[in-house]
């Protein structure tokens, strides 16, 4: 009937079968999966230009200024005087201070000693060596 070589033979077609028949299964799944996140980035990517088109919308100069001019008393708000504007020159400098630190002793977070700045000490212990 049957021969060894014949029923080997026949357990290798099966399996080779099997195993084609689990790859392409596998393969549709990642397709499926493929095909179902390209779908997700086009509603992303509708939904993106969607928003655009409401916010150049709602930014409109003749509807900002509409609204400006609806709620003008609740905001306080005021048209802009000419002296209100200056340059970065007619501005007032800002005194630069520089603290003396060589009095001071130098030492780590965990230094608790009341030489550092204005005598406070560190609340924080993180384990540092203290010299």
């Amino acid at each position: 009937m049957f021969r060894t070589s014949d029923i080997v033979l026949i357990a290798v077609m099966v399996s080779a079968a099997a195993l084609t028949y689990k790859t392409k299964r596998e393969a549709e799944e990642q397709l499926a999966s493929v095909q179902k996140i390209e779908a997700q980035i086009r509603y992303e990517e509708d939904t993106i230009d969607l928003l655009k088109a409401d916010w150049s919308l709602l930014t409109q100069p003749s509807r900002l200024q509409k609204l400006a001019e609806i709620y003008k008393s609740q905001l306080g708000l005021e048209p802009v005087n000419a002296r209100q504007i200056v340059n970065l020159d007619d501005l007032p400098a800002k005194p630069v201070t520089i603290e003396d630190l060589s009095s001071q002793r130098l030492g780590g977070m965990a230094d608790n000693s009341d030489n550092g700045p204005k005598g406070a000490k560190d609340p924080v212990m993180t384990g540092g060596i203290v010299q």
